[in-house]
């Protein structure tokens, strides 16, 4: 679920993929009339076709292109979020806005819950070449911010681990390093919002180029936790006053 152009083109999409995305649940699963071609099947491996085409079968993403996120064991409700963000035009993406276009939210939180319940192997993706000094600065903001710009730590948000928070913010552990950087980029670009409060659009305003190089390969330069699920709701306060950061959007 990327905003980079970059990302699973359209031309690239299968006519599984394509028929998928327009198969809505309670709709009759019906091929072309040919006489001869059998429905394609309403299930829901068949409606996520659209999904796992570009993320991965069980949503572990691909980390060796760098735009595919993972979307395992995110929370359902930024999943879920994300889709309705991208159906309202909030979040630009061609792919993901076609893909979502006529779903329905019963459907779109299928989705997220599916997804949110997956729990498949983390795997690292390539690193640009940064240094010290640089992955230093990304470290400094992950833990403490910047609070002479009234940058808040990213793990005062996303947890003491950085692997989310019930009920809806994600994690930012094992996510590839230009996805990072491209969201962030998005939000001081205007080109990712989300519902007010849109607290992600406030912070990514205050950073630079060279902030989100180094929050960026900061993060995806993370070894994993030993627990890689999100943290329980209540766990963390966030110290923004545009409320809490999970329930509207994030870099992830």
């Amino acid at each position: 679920m990327t905003t980079n152009a970059r990302t699973c083109p359209v031309r690239s999409f299968s006519v599984a993929t394509l028929l998928a995305i327009v198969l809505l649940p309670g709709a009759p699963a019906r091929a072309a009339d040919t006489g001869d071609t059998p429905p394609i099947p309403d299930t829901l491996q068949q409606r996520i076709a659209a999904c796992t085409s570009c993320h991965g079968v069980h949503g572990e993403g691909r980390p060796g292109s760098g735009y595919f996120p993972r979307l395992a064991g995110k929370p359902a409700g930024y999943l879920a979020r994300q889709l309705q963000d991208f159906q309202n035009g909030l979040r630009k993406y061609a792919p993901m806005e076609y893909t979502v276009r006529q779903l329905p939210p019963a459907y779109m939180r299928e989705i997220a819950e599916y997804f949110a319940v997956q729990q498949v192997p983390y795997a690292r993706s390539p690193l640009p070449p940064v240094s010290a000094a640089t992955l230093a600065r990304g470290e400094e903001l992950i833990a403490k911010g910047d609070p002479a710009r009234k940058i808040p730590a990213c793990s005062s948000c996303h947890g003491s681990q950085l692997t989310g928070v019930e009920p809806s913010t994600p994690g930012l552990v094992g996510l590839p390093y230009d996805y990072i950087s491209a969201q962030l980029g998005s939000w001081r670009t205007h080109t990712r919002a989300t519902v007010a409060p849109d607290c992600m659009a406030e912070v990514a305003s205050r950073l630079g180029e060279s902030d989100i190089t180094a929050v960026a390969a900061a993060l995806a330069s993370r070894e994993l936790p030993a627990d890689t699920h999100a943290q329980p709701a209540g766990s963390v306060t966030p110290p923004l006053s545009c409320g809490v950061l999970g329930a509207t959007g994030d870099p992830s």
